[in-house]
């Protein structure tokens, strides 16, 4: 197995994203447009420190803990209350508020197995003894599928994964990687490098997201134009579940009955606990070439991305900003007087062979369209801090704005009354709330048939600002649905989009998920709550 060490990032920071060196405060730009937009918004209380945060006696006892230890080693299972605390939730603002709070929730053990054995025993003691497994990758989950939830159980632990980490195998000739599930997105890619291929998947969480949690969630990273979604990419995957092992994947095509690495692609550890995923790779691209657009709406850029989209052959990265997120990328900058001005923007990224055609085929639909080319700094200035957006985040938490995201996908035809319902949602939501918001919107995925829209909202709570986005966000969530769009287009269901996900695939669609469920995990230790919002077993007496 082949591994490196220079690839490693601080750990992240505990109540927010990322290394905790790269916070900073908001710029001063930007917190000049907050009262304009939002009014006048009171600085929050200071957040708990870490130390001084309070949780419940892990309810694991002697006996499960020695069991624990010699499944892993001793050294490998965390009670500390700082392992717990960090290993509380994901990433999406609602985890970082509570995460300010003196009292939360926690597992009651951190586990970190380092191979697919021990994996196994852990499952199987978690059977035996009534424990509830929570599979921790990254951490970087926004939609609460890293929830401490024990559901029926008596205890609950984390299963730290990040030691199942490495290159297991590597085929040049058909350009295939074995991964452990536990590798970050750097390692990944430098593991790779070493041989002169890539992965090229690059979701906004790269830098701490791992290889098994990109299957888990279905991801979709930023150069999907180019190399398609996660799921598109795995032609392999191995899986522990309670009740046993499954690997998947011997040919690129089969008929050999339903596929089911598709089943374990998107599960969220319901399932099981994937620990190995094969991908197909590529030769480190030779050339990158840059390009930014303006046009004179979001819906004439739309109009131009999906010609682009349709036609097939074009760059790597294309992404549409509409007009309010154009003008606060403007003024992070401090181009306020562009800010001003209307209209919306898009980057392109072309990578690989044949660019200067691909390119030439995407300047003739753009300019078509009503795109006029703004030359390659707006989109090398994108690349450079395409990793940084949460940060941004957490500064605007910091100075008391409600600052979140969701995501949905649709068809082309639908694109502008799906956009449409979303925003009004939010905004008449939070003004329900008593709140101004601002939202703005982006095209961060195209396919021939459609695009994905994602959206960010900033809003001037007063008060319990958890509580003020609850209902907001079922109000959002009923929108989509009710718009045509998917409750998640890369995010995932976990908790959060559980109860909603029933409308998408219906009751047949639950009834199959709920098989699977009790058939592979009847007792249901395995992340109860998440995508499938009712219990569906009950632990061994």
């Amino acid at each position: 197995m082949e591994q490196v060490t220079d690839t490693a990032v601080p750990p992240m920071r505990w109540n927010g994203w990322g290394d905790p060196a790269k916070a900073k405060d908001l710029p001063f730009a930007v917190r000049s447009l907050i009262p304009l937009l939002l009014g006048r918004i009171k600085r929050p209380d200071a957040a708990a420190m870490l130390e001084e945060v309070r949780i419940p006696a892990s309810a694991l006892d002697a006996a499960d803990l020695d069991a624990l230890r010699d499944a892993v080693g001793a050294d490998h299972v965390d009670t500390s209350a700082e392992a717990r605390i960090r290993h509380a939730g994901g990433r999406s603002t609602l985890d970082l508020l509570r995460r300010r709070r003196h009292e939360q929730a926690a597992p009651d053990a951190v586990v970190r197995p380092a191979s697919h054995l021990e994996v196994r025993a852990v499952l199987d003691l978690a059977v035996a003894r009534g424990i509830a497994v929570i599979p921790y990758g990254g951490g970087t989950s926004v939609v609460g599928a890293l929830d401490p939830e024990r559901g029926a159980h008596r205890a609950v632990i984390s299963l730290d994964l990040r030691r199942l980490s490495g290159l297991l195998r590597f085929d040049e000739v058909s350009a295939e990687a074995v991964l452990a599930a536990g590798t970050a997105g750097p390692e990944a890619e430098a593991l790779l490098t070493a041989h002169g291929f890539e992965l090229g998947h690059y979701p906004q969480s790269f830098r701490y997201a791992t290889i098994g949690g990109f299957a888990a969630a279905r991801s979709s990273g930023q150069n999907s134009a180019g190399y398609g979604r996660f799921d598109t990419m795995v032609t392999g995957i191995r899986v522990a579940t309670p009740t046993g092992d499954i690997e998947l994947g011997r040919s690129p095509g089969t008929a050999a009955g339903p596929d089911l690495i598709r089943v374990f692609l998107g599960s969220e550890g319901v399932f099981g606990v994937i620990t190995e995923v094969r991908v197909r790779v590529h030769p480190i691209p030779r050339e990158r070439v840059f390009e930014a657009w303006t046009f004179p709406d979001f819906t004439t850029g739309a109009d131009g991305l999906r010609r682009v989209a349709q036609q097939g052959g074009g760059p790597t990265v294309i992404r549409l900003s509409d007009e309010a997120e154009t003008a606060v990328s403007l003024a992070q900058v401090g181009k306020i007087g562009k800010a001003l001005a209307k209209g919306a923007s898009a980057i392109t990224v072309y990578e690989g062979d044949d660019i200067p055609a691909r390119r030439a085929r995407t300047t003739a639909l753009l300019r078509a369209a009503g795109g006029t080319s703004s030359g390659e700094g707006a989109a090398e200035d994108w690349l450079e801090g395409r990793f940084d957006g949460p940060y941004l985040r957490d500064s605007l938490l910091d100075a008391g704005v409600f600052c979140e995201t969701l995501e949905t996908a649709t068809t082309w035809s639908n694109l502008a009354e799906l956009r449409a319902a979303v925003e009004d949602a939010l905004r008449t939501g939070f003004s329900d709330a008593g709140a101004k918001s601002y939202v703005m919107c982006h095209v961060s995925h195209v396919y021939p048939t459609g695009a994905s829209l994602y959206f960010t909202v900033l809003a001037g709570v007063r008060g319990d600002q958890l509580a003020a986005w609850e209902p907001v966000k079922a109000r959002a969530n009923d929108a989509i649905l009710a718009a045509g769009g998917t409750i998640s287009h890369h995010h995932a269901v976990g908790r959060d989009h559980a109860p909603w996900l029933a409308e998408e695939i219906g009751d047949t669609g639950i009834r199959i998920l709920t098989a699977i469920k009790r058939e592979i995990d009847p007792t249901g230790i395995l992340n109860p709550g998440a995508i499938i919002p009712v219990p569906v077993a009950e632990p061994l007496a």
